[in-house]
């Protein structure tokens, strides 16, 4: 796993490392713009706010222009909740807000100026060296897992059976967005053959896990137990949901913590293929 995605809980909330990179990132851009600014007594705190709404704005809607089939209805749009953010748009709005912000308040242009660089410096150096120390993609764990009438399994040999890219979800019955999104993924696994979907429960026990699958009425295949939460802990997904992407090779490409919707599991799905 990207060590950038790797999940910390925290009290009842989950959030990733890199999530948390791109926090202390802004405070060191703040903290900076305030240093800067004090002499000429400007404050730039509400631009770097704003500046990061509007990237955060630009990236949800790119996405919901690229995915905007997947989604039920604009309120379906409207839940960040899945994490369907494009990238570049968010760069391309926040790049444009913040040249905007220079060419119209050149007094702010060192404190602004300065901010944004060390907040980029920052991000730059700290998400450089967490790829460089996670190096090259980990294979799927060998570790032991169990079928829910109790035969042992392990992933790599499901996936040398089926020959093909393998989605793995780690998931709990108590968790409210592993309940949410499970649909999404019932609905995956009918439609897609030619990827595996795998859904690893996270510590219950059987009982409990089949209770939650008839009061729901799902029907999944390759439903298996993590028991003693050796897989999520190998893999450093400490937060629920977690769902991990292999190639046919057996190499994660990505992994998305957090809920998923159809949209945000198709565009996941595309770097499979």
């Amino acid at each position: 796993m990207n060590l950038l995605s790797q999940s910390i809980a925290i009290g009842p909330l989950g959030l990733s490392l890199g999530q948390l990179l791109i926090v202390f990132a802004l405070g060191v851009a703040l903290i900076t713009g305030l240093l800067l600014g004090r002499r000429q007594r400007l404050g730039i705190g509400d631009t770097l706010s704003t500046l990061c709404l509007v990237a955060l704005v630009g990236a949800r809607l790119v996405f919901v222009a690229r995915y905007h089939q997947d989604y039920a209805g604009p309120l379906a749009m409207l839940d960040i909740r899945d994490g369907g953010f494009d990238l570049l748009g968010g760069i391309a709005a926040g790049t444009a807000y913040a040249a905007w912000r220079l060419w119209r308040q050149p007094a702010q242009r060192k404190a602004l100026g300065g901010a944004l660089a060390a907040g980029i410096l920052t991000w730059s150096v700290t998400a450089g060296t967490l790829g460089l120390l996670a190096g090259q993609s980990r294979p799927v764990p060998e570790t032991e897992l169990t079928t829910l009438a109790g035969e042992a399994i392990r992933l790599p040999d499901l996936q040398a059976a089926e020959g093909q890219p393998m989605v793995v979800n780690l998931w709990a019955t108590w968790c409210p967005p592993c309940r949410r999104e499970m649909p999404v993924f019932a609905e995956a696994q009918r439609q897609e053959g030619d990827i595996t979907f795998v859904f690893l429960n996270q510590g219950e026990d059987p009982a409990q896990v089949r209770r939650f699958l008839d009061h729901e009425s799902l029907a999944l295949d390759n439903l298996l137990l993590d028991a003693q939460l050796a897989f999520g802990d190998r893999v450093g997904a400490r937060a629920m949901p977690t769902t991990l992407f292999y190639d046919a090779d057996g190499r994660l490409l990505d992994t998305h913590f957090g809920e998923l919707s159809r949209a945000t599991l198709n565009r996941e799905l595309e770097r499979l293929r």
